[in-house]
C-alpha cells in the first residue's frame, strides 16, 4: 500500500516561491564578515545572475574605493610576519618586484611597534658588544615600510625611479658580511653596486653612516663579526650621540626611516631598553634566550613566559600615543611566545591597548605549529594545537589577560587550501594551528576566516604565507563595513585565570657586559689557544651560565688521549674537573667535536661549581654473614671553612639529599648510600655536573633526559613509588633553577 504524503508538491513549491533569497547568500562563507571579505577578495564568482551580479560587484566596489587615507593603524609583533602585513617580506629576493603593498598600501598611517627581545643571527653579534636592543626586526620592518608617496616627497622619485631605488636599499639593507670590510666605499660598492643613482641626500646619508662605523671606536668591533648592514646602519644612526640614551635610540631609528622613504614613526621598538626572553617550560626548566627557545627540543608545553630588562623598561611616548590614536590595532602573526607576548609584558602597553575602546582589534593567528612552542598543547599535550589553544595562552601569559586586548581573530581558512600542500608540510613536521569555532565563540571573540594566503608563494615556491594584499583588503572590509557587522564580543565563560605575577623582571645584566666579565674570567686562566672563541660561543649560547660559575676554576686543560688517566668506570664522559688543581681537564680528541666539546665541557664546569666540597671519598663492601649484599658509597665534607664551594652549607645538604645521599646522624658532615651488588650508580659529583649541562640543553645529556622522562607520564595512585621519584625529579629541576642559575623571580612557588 503506498502512503500518500502529508504535504503535497504544491505546497513545496509555494513554499520555495515565497522564499527571498539574499544574493550575500550565494557567496559561500559562513557569515556576513567572511562573505564580504570573500566577494572583495574575489568577486561575486561564476553562474550568478546579472543583475545580482550587478548588486554584488557595486557593493564590492564601495568597499574598495572608502578612503582610508585617514585610518590610523597600528600593527604589533615582529619578524616575518610583521613585515609581511605591512608591505611583503622584504627579505625575499623577489620583494623589490612589488614593494608598494600590504597595509601601508590601503592605509598610509600604519605604524608598527616591534619586540626587542631577539638574540639571534646578525642581531645577537650586535648585541656581544654594544648595550643596544634588538635592531633586526626594526631593519626588517622599516624596509617593507618605505612608500611610494615618501619617495616622492622626500626625492621626486615616482613609478620606474622609485622602484629601482627600492630594489637599491633592498640590496644594500640585506646585504651580509663575514670579515672585517677595508673601507665604508668598498663596503657600499659591494652591498649595492648601483650605489650612485640613489638620490643624492639619501646617498650622502647612507654614506655618512656607514663612514661612522669605521671612525667610532666602540663601533669598531661589530664589524669583525658577522653582521647585516641594514642593522649597521641603524647602530650607526643611534650613535651619532656617543652614549646613546632612549631618545637618541628613537632619534636614530626615525633618521634612517626618513632616510630611505619611510614616516618616520613606521617602525618603533616597544621599548629603550634591552631585554632578554625568558622561557618557563611545564616541567619546572627556566631558560634564557629568543634564540635558544626558537630550536629546543624541551618536550614540554610552554608554561609562561617573561622578560628580562637590563634596568626600568622605558616605553617611548610615540609607542603609547600611538596606541591611543589608532584605529585599528593589529596583532601581527608570528611566533606567539617570542613576538607579541614580549611586546605586552612591557609595562604600560597592554593597559594603553585596553584603555583604547573605538578601535577595531584583531588578532591574526598563526598558519603553522610551532616546534617547541605551539606544537604541544598545554591542557593535553597528545592533542593538536587548537586556535583557543593560541587565546588560552595569551590569557595566561598577559597582565590581566585578554580583556578589552581584541575582539576578531582573523584565521586563514584551511579549506582553501589544496590537501597536496598540507601533506607536503606534514612531511616536514609542520601542522597547521587548526580552528576550533565553538570554543573561540565561547571565549567570547568572534573568528572570521578568509582565503588570505599568497597563490604566488604557493604556486612559485610551494610556501604558505599570509598574501600582504589579500590580508590588507580583508582588514579594509573589516573596517569599511565594520558598523554592520556583529563584531562586538560576547561575555566569556571558558578562558583561564588571569596571571598574577609580573613578567617583566628588571634585574637582568647586559649581554654584552656579561660577556666582557666572563672574557675577563678566561684571560685569567691557563687556557689553549684553540678555546676562548669556542667558549665564548658556548658561554652566549647559553645565557644562564653566572660569570660566577667560572670563579672555582685556575685552569682548563687539553690530554692527549694517550695521557688520559681518568677511570671511565662510572661514565663515557671525557672530561672532569680536578678540585685539587682547580682544573678543567678534557680528551684533546674532542676539542673539535662541536656538541662532544660542549657537552664534555659543561659536565666539568657544572662540576667546579661543586668544588673540594668533598674531604675523602669511599665506596667499601657491605656483607651479611660472608655474603655480599652491595657497597656503601660515603663522602666526608670539608668542615665550611675549607669549603671553596659556590654553594651554601644548607644548598649543599639540599643537593646531595636529591642525589640520593643520606646524612649520618651523629656527623652532619657525612652522607652515605647503598648501592646494590653488581649495580653502578651515578656519583653526586658527575651527576650534578650532567644535570647542569641538561638544564641548559636537554639534548646534550642523554641520561639526565631518561631520568626526567618520568615527568611525562601518567601517576598512578597504584605505584606510590612513582609518584615520590617524579617529586624527587622536579626537586632537583627547582633546585637548579633556584640555586645553580639564581633564576628566582616570584612567577612560580619557590622552595
Amino acid at each position: 500500500m503506498t502512503m500518500k504524503p502529508s504535504v503535497d508538491i504544491g505546497a513545496c513549491l509555494k513554499e520555495i516561491n515565497s522564499a527571498c533569497l539574499n544574493p550575500l547568500d550565494l557567496i559561500p562563507r559562513n557569515d556576513l564578515a567572511e562573505k564580504l571579505i570573500e566577494l572583495v577578495m574575489f568577486g561575486p564568482g561564476e553562474g550568478i545572475p546579472a543583475g545580482i551580479n550587478s548588486q554584488l560587484r557595486k557593493l564590492a566596489d564601495v568597499i574598495k574605493t572608502a578612503d582610508t587615507s585617514e585610518v590610523r593603524v597600528v600593527v604589533i609583533g615582529g619578524g616575518t610576519g610583521l613585515s609581511n602585513i605591512i608591505g611583503g617580506d622584504s627579505r625575499l629576493s623577489s620583494w623589490p618586484a612589488s614593494p608598494f603593498q600590504g597595509l601601508k598600501k590601503i592605509f598610509p598611517h600604519t605604524r608598527a611597534i616591534t619586540c626587542i627581545t631577539d638574540d639571534g643571527g646578525s642581531t645577537g653579534e650586535l648585541l656581544k658588544d654594544l648595550p643596544l636592543i634588538a635592531l633586526g626586526d626594526i631593519r626588517h620592518v622599516l624596509l617593507s615600510s618605505i612608500q611610494e608617496d615618501f619617495l616622492a616627497k622626500y626625492y621626486r622619485m615616482e613609478g620606474r625611479e622609485a622602484f629601482q631605488v627600492v630594489e637599491i636599499l633592498h640590496g644594500l639593507f640585506n646585504y651580509r658580511f663575514g670579515a672585517l670590510p677595508v673601507s665604508a666605499d668598498q663596503l657600499l660598492n659591494k652591498a649595492a653596486p648601483d650605489f650612485s643613482l640613489l638620490p643624492e641626500a639619501m646617498a650622502r646619508g647612507l654614506r655618512e653612516l656607514t663612514s661612522r662605523l669605521f671612525r667610532n671606536e666602540k663601533l669598531i668591533p661589530v664589524l669583525r663579526r658577522k653582521q647585516c648592514l641594514g642593522n649597521l646602519l641603524l647602530v650607526s644612526s643611534i650613535y651619532r650621540q656617543d652614549d646613546p640614551d632612549d631618545e637618541t635610540v628613537i632619534e636614530g631609528i626615525k633618521h634612517v626611516a626618513s632616510l630611505i622613504g619611510a614616516h618616520p614613526c613606521a617602525v618603533l621598538p616597544c621599548s629603550t631598553t634591552p631585554g632578554h626572553l625568558q622561557i618557563l617550560y611545564s616541567n619546572g626548566v627556566l631558560v634564557t634566550g629568543e634564540h635558544k627557545s626558537s630550536v629546543a627540543k624541551r618536550g614540554y608545553p610552554i608554561e609562561k613566559v617573561l622578560v628580562q630588562f637590563s634596568g626600568p623598561p622605558n616605553v617611548p611616548e610615540e609607542v603609547i600615543s600611538s596606541i591611543d590614536q589608532a584605529d585599528i590595532l593589529i596583532f601581527a602573526p608570528g611566533s606567539l611566545y617570542t613576538s607579541i607576548i614580549p611586546v605586552l609584558h612591557v609595562p604600560g602597553i597592554a593597559d594603553a591597548v585596553r584603555n583604547n575602546q573605538k578601535a577595531l582589534k584583531i588578532l591574526v593567528a598563526n598558519l603553522w605549529a610551532q616546534e617547541g612552542e605551539t606544537d604541544i598543547s598545554k591542557d593535553d599535550p597528545q592533542r593538536r594545537f587548537y586556535v583557543s589553544d593560541l587565546i588560552a595562552a595569551y590569557s595566561r601569559n598577559i597582565p590581566g589577560g585578554i580583556k578589552d586586548l581584541f575582539q576578531q581573530i582573523l584565521v586563514l581558512a584551511l579549506r582553501d587550501i589544496p590537501g597536496s600542500i598540507l601533506q607536503q608540510y606534514a612531511v616536514e613536521n609542520k601542522i597547521p594551528i587548526y580552528l576550533d569555532t565553538h570554543r573561540v565563540v565561547a571565549m567570547g571573540l568572534k573568528p572570521v576566516q578568509a582565503g588570505i594566503f599568497s597563490q604566488k608563494a604557493l604556486t612559485e615556491r610551494r610556501v604558505l604565507q599570509h598574501c600582504p594584499a589579500a590580508f590588507a583588503t580583508a582588514v579594509q572590509t573589516l573596517w569599511t563595513a565594520k558598523k554592520y557587522l556583529a563584531l562586538d564580543r560576547d561575555d566569556p565563560f571558558i578562558l583561564p585565570a588571569e596571571i598574577d605575577w609580573n613578567p617583566a623582571l628588571e634585574a637582568g645584566t647586559l649581554a654584552c657586559d656579561r660577556l666582557k666579565r666572563m672574557k675577563k674570567c678566561l684571560a685569567e686562566m691557563n687556557l689553549p689557544d684553540i678555546l676562548g672563541e669556542k667558549l665564548m660561543e658556548i658561554f652566549w649560547c647559553h645565557k644562564d651560565i653566572l660569570p660566577e660559575h667560572l670563579d672555582f676554576i685556575k685552569d682548563i686543560r687539553l690530554v692527549e688521549p694517550g695521557s688520559w688517566k681518568r677511570s671511565q668506570e662510572w661514565d663515557k664522559i671525557l672530561s672532569f674537573f680536578d678540585p685539587e688543581e682547580s682544573a678543567i681537564q678534557i680528551r684533546k680528541d674532542i676539542s673539535v667535536q662541536g656538541d662532544n666539546f660542549e657537552t664534555a665541557f659543561l659536565v666539568a664546569l657544572g662540576e667546579s661549581l661543586l668544588g673540594n666540597y668533598a674531604k675523602t671519598k669511599k665506596l667499601v663492601p657491605l656483607e651479611q654473614n660472608g655474603r655480599s649484599l652491595g657497597k656503601i658509597f660515603t663522602i666526608e665534607l670539608r668542615p665550611e671553612h675549607e669549603r671553596k664551594c659556590f654553594f651554601s652549607s644548607q644548598e649543599l645538604s639540599r643537593y646531595l639529599k636529591l642525589a640520593r645521599m643520606n646524612p649520618v646522624d651523629e656527623n652532619k658532615l657525612v652522607y652515605t648510600r647503598l648501592v646494590n651488588s653488581n649495580e653502578g650508580f651515578t656519583p653526586p659529583g658527575l651527576l650534578f655536573g650532567l644535570t647542569y649541562a641538561w638544564y641548559l640543553d636537554n639534548r646534550l645529556t642523554g641520561h639526565i633526559e631518561y631520568k626526567m622522562s618520568i615527568m611525562k607520564a601518567a601517576i598512578s595512585d597504584l605505584i606510590p613509588e612513582q609518584a615520590k621519584v617524579l617529586r624527587r625529579r622536579a626537586a632537583m629541576i627547582n633546585f637548579f633553577r633556584q640555586s645553580v642559575f639564581r633564576l628566582k623571580d616570584g612567577s612560580f612557588a619557590e622552595d
